[in-house]
């Protein structure tokens, strides 16, 4: 099975190169730098092949599958930075990237008869209540223009192919990349005390556990809409960006005070942020698929792969 994977240069797209070579696949990464090579000399990124594609561009997307012909496509080339995405000057691109990038994606996929995997994220839903959500809930209102352009990569997908399994995720964290694990480890060293929000409830995604999980799903035709975070704890269920703070420090042995705050009161964020980002991960077993580990776990594996 020749796989192509969009987005190597980022967390996600990085470790599912990795894991295809771990299996054996033969992965041909793409991304708009000219080169890249993985963040170690023995990385698998390195021996894979790559070549540079801008998604954006649709002939050239169109050009480059059609040479690979790959049996599947891994799409994980986004527009990620959400506050960045509110900015004016920014939200051409954050669309051309995410909708009509994805468009392009889907396209060439289809051409070649190719499976795609889109990741997406629970920012396509309104955030609010309590309710976790369904994979296949359809109650989409975006806050921000982060969530609608990922929404419009997963209209465009949908609407495009039979082929396709659309993933969302959230809290995203892997070596590959910054994120708020190391933006915690780093602020916690240098102040006394962190204000986290204790009001915006989810689960983390570790991307080393995702890129395995969605290997799996490529190996097989059950196609559809999936949730995929970490696992929730037996004895805590959902957490906040708080809770996760908390344990971070507390894995790495830090003492640094931990304050919750609302989000109100943070205050910070340009995009409106959604309260909540339950998913619901039940259809990963009913289809035959292994869940990811629970958050604790993988923040402790991530931990240690980081030293």
């Amino acid at each position: 099975m020749k796989i192509f994977v969009t987005g190597v240069g980022g967390q996600l797209g990085h470790d599912v190169v990795n894991e295809l070579s771990k299996r054996g696949y033969e992965g041909i990464g793409s991304d708009i730098q000219p080169q890249y090579s993985g963040i170690a000399d023995d990385s698998a990124v390195t021996k894979a092949q790559y070549v540079q594609m801008d998604i954006t561009d649709a002939s050239s997307v169109e050009k480059t599958i059609k040479e690979i012909c790959p049996d599947v496509i891994i799409h994980c080339a986004a527009w990620t930075a959400v506050d960045a995405a509110e900015d004016e000057e920014n939200k051409a691109k954050v669309h051309a990237i995410n909708a009509v990038g994805t468009e392009n994606i889907a396209r060439a996929a289809k051409a070649v008869d190719a499976k795609m995997v889109y990741i997406s994220t629970d920012y396509v839903f309104d955030g609010q209540g309590d309710r976790p959500w369904l994979p296949d809930d359809k109650c989409y209102a975006p806050l921000n223009v982060y969530g609608q352009s990922k929404l419009d990569g997963e209209l465009a997908v949908s609407s495009i192919l039979d082929k396709y399994f659309i993933v969302r995720i959230a809290w995203v964290f892997g070596l590959n990349g910054n994120n708020f694990i190391k933006t915690m480890i780093k602020v916690g060293k240098t102040h006394d005390e962190v204000r986290v929000v204790n009001d915006q409830i989810g689960t983390p995604t570790y991307t080393l556990d995702l890129s395995r999980l969605l290997v799996d799903m490529v190996e097989t035709e059950k196609y559809g809409y999936y949730h995929a975070t970490n696992s929730e704890s037996e004895e805590g269920g959902y957490i906040s960006w708080y809770d996760f703070c908390c344990e971070i420090y507390k894995q790495c042995g830090m003492s640094t005070k931990v304050t919750p705050v609302t989000t109100a009161e943070y205050g910070l964020s340009k995009a409106k942020r959604p309260f909540n980002s339950r998913l619901d991960k039940s259809k990963l077993q009913k289809a035959g698929f292994t869940p990811l580990p629970s958050w604790q776990d993988a923040v402790a594996r991530y931990l240690k792969e980081m030293q």
